[in-house]
């Protein structure tokens, strides 16, 4: 079989509410018409007439936040320790060895938004597919809030995962994991109506807390997990190098070679 790929990104694009309101990237596009002006100051005398086409180039003004679209967070996002106590690294020193790695998907489509993923969960479905965990593995956790995408509901569907299943995935050596939610933890508003009911400020963000105890990193904004099979495949997702970021933008893409496969160990 050949080589293959799956895109597990989503696009970085204007006017489709992937993150809360004013949050979203702005995309300015310059056209090949547009841009004249700007080619020309490089040129003196150039006439729009003397380009093919009367043509120049095409860029993009692009703002954006480093967690817009399919992203990486670092450690130092989720906290300004890691591993009880030392320093979070930030994104430009993520070890790369950790972003290309085979991978595992767990299905928690079915499992309603707001639900917190516990232990007993992940270990039941890593039953389910019959595979047991090995270091550097990146799961993939597959949500409802895929389905979501593109509609103001993307923020607030799925399921997120807990302190308690994070740690179970961190304790077997995994250091990068993936979601195609909008956050690792539960949907925003089901964690606050939880804390209005408790106090209980340990339930906010517990999942990314559990970088404190044992730094990882994990994907947000994945997209397309439910075309992938439960594992047989590599994941290739390095951030982009910001200097001291809390996370970077990556074209996540799902790789499936008989050669890899046959060098795992």
């Amino acid at each position: 079989m050949p080589r293959s790929f799956i895109d597990i990104s989503m696009h970085l694009e204007n006017h489709v509410p992937s993150d809360p309101p004013g949050l979203g990237p702005k995309i300015h596009y310059i056209d090949h018409q547009t841009s004249y002006p700007d080619m020309a100051q490089f040129f003196p005398g150039l006439q729009k007439q003397d380009m093919p086409d009367g043509e120049a180039w095409a860029v993009e003004d692009v703002q954006l936040n480093t967690h817009n679209g399919t992203h990486l967070d670092a450690p130092w996002h989720f906290a300004s320790t890691m591993d009880g106590g030392q320093r979070a690294i930030t994104v430009d020193e993520v070890d790369l060895n950790w972003c290309f790695q085979p991978g595992v998907k767990l299905d928690f489509r079915h499992f309603p938004d707001g639900y917190v993923v516990q232990a007993a969960d992940v270990e039941a479905e890593l039953a389910r597919i019959g595979h047991s965990l090995q270091p550097l593995e990146i799961v993939l956790v597959n949500t409802s809030a895929s389905a979501a995408h593109g509609t103001p509901a993307y923020t607030r569907s799925g399921c997120g995962m807990g302190r308690e299943a994070t740690l179970y995935l961190l304790e077997r050596g995994v250091r990068l994991t993936g979601t195609d939610a909008w956050s690792w933890d539960a949907p925003f508003p089901q964690t606050a109506q939880r804390y209005a009911e408790s106090s209980d400020a340990g339930i906010i963000w517990e999942g990314h807390k559990a970088g404190r105890e044992i730094g990882y990193c994990h994907l947000e904004k994945l997209h397309n997990l439910a075309a992938l099979p439960a594992h047989g495949f590599y994941v290739s997702c390095f951030p982009v190098k910001i200097r001291a970021a809390s996370a970077g933008w990556t074209r996540a893409v799902a790789i499936f070679d008989p050669a890899l496969q046959a060098s795992a160990p």
